[in-house]
């Protein structure tokens, strides 16, 4: 004969949900919190407290790149100074980072 005969074979075991099937899902999530999730929360939660602790006089650069003294402070907007009598309204949100006392002079 070419074919051999299939013989049936006994019933398939059942498949188990037990913990080590979810072991490497569960260690997958662990490090995506601790790489990714967690980082992201801690910026932005420092972002948030530097925009929080803005005052005229500190010296800023925005997210489109402009550097400039602040002005003047308003609960959602920013008046910064770019140069002598050239003053420009920005939202607060804008603002990328604060930069140390000195700095626009001192690139002048």
């Amino acid at each position: 004969m070419f074919i051999a005969p299939a013989f049936a074979q006994g019933a398939a075991p059942a498949a188990g949900m037990d913990f080590m099937s979810f072991l490497p899902m569960i260690v997958i999530f662990v490090l995506f919190y601790f790489m990714l999730i967690r980082p992201q929360q801690k910026r932005a939660k420092e972002q948030q407290a530097m925009l929080a602790a803005l005052a005229k006089g500190d010296e800023v650069v925005t997210s489109g790149g402009m550097a400039g003294r602040i002005a003047k402070v308003n609960e959602q907007y920013v008046t910064l100074e770019l140069a002598d009598g050239v003053e420009i309204l920005f939202q607060r949100a804008a603002v990328a980072a604060r930069l140390e006392k000195g700095t626009i002079k001192n690139n002048k």
